[in-house]
């Protein structure tokens, strides 16, 4: 089951159910509506406190109306001259015009018995507007960035407050129905769920529920999706947040953020706070000849203070998930703290039926398809993994233009993500010939070796980046812990390819790269860290540290030993090496025959199934109740470089 971190097809910044959007100054409607108010109420201003009042006419209509005797008094402004007619002109008995220098005006005004008089302007208004109106408009334009800045949408002035998406007890939908394959986790995280309901049970008895549950796993077997499962069967909020998302490059922003995060978690409680891949924040603090990262140092300390510090019978529950345990800091995995560490593993083939049957509630299948097998062709495939299988499935069935998803659509999809996209080159007669050896003396060695996991399929189409052929092998059973000779029998196996090449060619070619790598790792572990050589005894040399559930190497290159030491150890994996070679070699040459049988039936093919393989090499069939049964584990023997 894959982390879902938001509902299908929605984003954490688009609006939510229930969630009603707002507008002020900085968003755009809000500001609109203001800006058009002001300009209404600058228009009323000009027109009743600065329009002239009365018809409009000219200057040399005016001095016409002096001498006319229709004026019957006047009032000279700076810029204006207001007047009133004796009797109504053109419908108005008031007029006004514009005032030109006129050293004669007041003669003809005394000359004529007109009544004049000097206008005094109260200049208050178009001063306070002179000045207030840049300031008004200065900040809204300041108003308006700074909410832009210091928005929730991550803007700049952001930076203290958490990234975190808050989904509220109706926006989670996981439950526990919709999580499968991780029946010891369910367990565990049930109790959370019921303190979360129920405080009062546990706390009236005196116990203490854990602050900090920490999920550790592969990637894709569902942490991130238990975590909303408890959220959702609880009916509490579900603060959601990755570890990368406290650092910043600024210095402090990774505490603020921690702070701010508490404390909106202390206003929502009772709640749950999920920390995705908590190992970028988590990781343990060392100084080093490079120093140290102080700012996520800091962002460190103050989580761990924050976890202290908070009240437990507040019903916050703190949840973390992460695929690397090895790397955290031990102060976070000490009681009082992640004190409880559940493991969310790869399912088994019961769980991986179970989850098949949730991906495929909204696919239309065939009615050949049996779960059942898939789940056994699928060892080692997590939730995410089956999900995605589950997908290609129906991409394959759709590209055909088939109605329903059938078992030839898995088959396909099962074939594409373990080898890789078929691709259809063109490849010389020779070099095909060179694979489909290669390959046969794989299936033939894997087939004669008594114990062996049963050959399901050899292909010489070239799949994957430069894979040229491959064969798969499914076990009959679950096993856990390989024997010395179960280790010996598999690097037989791998040696079986370049082996064949060998007796039926004559020469070797590079096709055989990856075989030699594979089988060499098996052979240096083998003598380094399971102590299964007899010369250097029950001592482990290997100075590697990797993680639990990540290939990723954590410590030096090498062990803590001498020379000679070293010495010793490449000697007994070349002699190892050896001797698978000289047994693949010996049971090749006994079956001369069938090796060219098997190479001429691929050449014709190009992919055969494993029971054509047995009835050709005279071998009982697999037991087909048993692969349907058990947890087969597709194991690659070939994955030939091109470039190589």
């Amino acid at each position: 089951m894959a982390n879902i971190r938001n509902p299908p097809g929605m984003n954490p910044r688009d609006k939510r159910p229930g969630e009603k959007k707002t507008f002020g100054i900085g968003r755009p409607q809000g500001t609109v509506w203001y800006v058009l108010g002001f300009l209404f109420i600058m228009a009323l201003a000009q027109a009743y406190f600065l329009a002239p009042a009365g018809q409009q006419i000219s200057y040399s209509e005016f001095k016409q109306a002096i001498r006319g005797g229709q004026v019957a008094e006047v009032m000279v402004g700076e810029q204006t001259i207001r007047g009133t007619y004796k009797r109504d002109v053109n419908g108005s008995r008031n007029f006004s015009t514009n005032r030109i220098e006129d050293p004669k005006l007041l003669e003809e005004l005394d000359s004529s018995a007109v009544k004049y008089t000097g206008e005094f302007v109260s200049r208050w208004l178009p001063e306070i507007l002179g000045w207030i109106i840049p300031l008004v408009l200065l900040f809204a334009v300041w108003s308006f960035f700074f909410r832009r800045m210091s928005g929730a949408e991550g803007g700049v002035m952001s930076f203290a407050r958490s990234k975190h998406r808050v989904f509220s007890e109706d926006d989670v939908k996981v439950s526990f129905d919709d999580v499968a394959g991780v029946d010891e986790a369910e367990e565990e995280l049930k109790e959370i769920v019921e303190f979360l309901q129920t405080p009062a049970k546990y706390t009236a008895l005196g116990g203490r529920i854990p602050k900090g549950v920490l999920l550790v796993g592969p990637p894709g077997t569902g942490k991130t999706l238990l975590a909303r499962a408890v959220a959702g069967e609880a009916k509490v909020p579900f603060f959601s947040l990755s570890g990368s998302e406290f650092v910043e490059m600024f210095v402090g922003v990774g505490a603020a953020r921690v702070r701010d995060l508490f404390n909106q978690a202390e206003q929502k409680a009772p709640c749950i706070i999920f920390i995705d891949e908590l190992d970028a924040l988590g990781r343990a603090r060392q100084q080093g000849p490079m120093g140290s990262h102080e700012e996520r140092e800091q962002t460190l300390n103050q989580l761990l203070a924050e976890m202290d510090g908070f009240d437990s019978r507040k019903a916050i529950i703190i949840m973390a998930a992460t695929n690397r345990p090895e790397v955290l800091d031990p102060a976070l995995l000490r009681p009082g703290r992640f004190d409880r560490q559940v493991l969310v593993d790869k399912p088994d083939i019961k769980g991986r039926e179970e989850v098949l049957r949730i991906h495929t509630k909204n696919v239309k299948l065939a009615p050949n398809v049996d779960l059942k097998v898939v789940a056994a062709r699928t060892a080692g495939f997590a939730g995410a993994d089956l999900a995605n299988l589950v997908n290609e499935a129906a991409l394959f069935a759709a590209r055909k233009d088939k109605t329903v998803v059938e078992m030839s659509d898995f088959e396909e999809a099962i074939d594409r993500l373990i080898a890789g996209l078929e691709k259809r080159r063109v490849m010389n007669t020779k070099e095909r010939e060179i694979v489909a050896y290669h390959e046969s003396g794989h299936a033939i060695v894997a087939t004669e070796i008594p114990g062996m996991d049963p050959v399901h399929k050899i292909s010489i189409v070239q799949r994957g980046f430069g894979a040229l052929g491959y064969t798969m092998q499914l076990p009959l059973e679950d096993r856990y812990l390989m024997q010395r000779k179960d280790l010996l029998n598999q690097l037989a196996v791998l040696l079986g390819g370049r082996t064949a090449e060998e007796i039926a060619l004559g020469e070797i070619s590079t096709g055989a790269q990856n075989d030699l790598l594979r089988a060499t790792d098996i052979a240096r572990a083998m003598v380094t860290e399971w102590g299964m050589s007899e010369a250097l005894g029950a001592v482990n040399y290997d100075g590697h540290k990797r993680g639990k559930f990540l290939d990723i190497q954590l410590g030096p290159e090498r062990g803590a030993y001498a020379e000679d030491t070293a010495k010793l150890i490449d000697s007994e994996v070349k002699r190892i090496m050896t001797d698978a070679h000289d047994t693949a070699r010996s049971i090749l040459s006994k079956r001369r025959d069938m090796l060219e049988a098997v190479t001429r039936r691929l050449l014709e093919k190009e992919v055969m199934e494993g029971d054509e393989l047995r009835r050709i090499l005279g071998a009982p069939p697999a037991s087909h109740d048993a692969l349907a049964a058990t947890i087969p584990l597709p194991a690659l023997r070939d994955l030939p470089d091109a470039d190589s």
